[in-house]
């Protein structure tokens, strides 16, 4: 009895984490929706959203058990739309379509290098060191195009201004597909006591965001996708200063 009473706890709680996967598509597809609208305010938070409904699914499954092969492919599909489709198009909308043929190929090699990436997740996530993503991960890509619209969401008309954007949207592709770290945050316990001064700083932190949303999430994001570069350039450094001297020259006989 106590054992179909746990099956059926279990069964319950594997469609938890697949609600919050749809509701990361659901709210990728409205962000699309909302850019052809024009409405790039309002699209814009919708990926953040996303991000959320992302981070959570993944964490429900853990927490309950309920990890599946279907579950992870069903998320990487769900990610291509909302981390992929969805920013790519607001981009474009937003700014690229002042330079078209460039725009839309940057748009493009976006959506490409994101789902290069969420291919070699799935290939290498029981291979590879948990706490680290390897190459920057496509929500977080998305947040910080989502970010920049949030911060100024008035179109870009002219070229100039476009040329910028276009820019960051290449460095974001080619950022996803390279070999860099990226901390994943796995390890953080949830369940596990925290001082009060940590509790403090995360309420701060919500405070912030709830006062200033487009100024703060554009820092968190932009000071992520330059965690990687600056990891890895910490890294060369550090391996530089601990090459040992080269041993001194033998004395020449007189």
């Amino acid at each position: 009895m106590k054992a179909a009473r746990i099956e059926r706890f279990r069964r319950g709680g594997a469609i938890l984490p697949a609600l919050f996967t749809v509701g990361n598509l659901f709210l990728g597809f409205w962000a699309i929706v909302k850019t052809m609208n024009g409405e790039f305010a309002e699209a814009a938070p919708l990926i953040f959203w996303a991000c959320v409904a992302d981070a959570l699914d993944g964490r429900i499954a853990r927490m309950t058990g309920t990890t599946s092969e279907f579950g992870g492919e069903l998320d990487s599909l769900c990610d291509v739309i909302s981390f992929g489709v969805a920013p790519a198009v607001l981009a474009y909308g937003w700014a690229l379509s002042a330079i078209p043929r460039a725009g839309w190929l940057a748009a493009f090699l976006f959506v490409m290098c994101g789902t290069l990436r969420l291919a070699r997740f799935n290939v290498q996530r029981h291979v590879v060191d948990g706490r680290f993503f390897v190459g920057m991960p496509i929500p977080a890509a998305a947040a910080q195009i989502a970010a920049v619209v949030m911060f100024a969401p008035e179109p870009l008309a002219e070229r100039v201004a476009a040329i910028p954007v276009m820019v960051l949207v290449v460095m974001l592709a080619f950022l996803m597909v390279s070999t860099l770290r990226y901390r994943s945050g796995k390890g953080i316990d949830l369940g596990r006591r925290h001082s009060y001064l940590a509790v403090l700083g995360v309420a701060i932190l919500f405070l912030a965001i709830a006062l200033h949303p487009g100024s703060v999430l554009l820092l968190m994001a932009s000071a992520y996708s330059l965690s990687g570069p600056a990891g890895h350039l910490m890294g060369l450094l550090r391996r530089r200063s601990d090459v040992p001297p080269p041993p001194p020259a033998p004395a020449e006989a007189h």
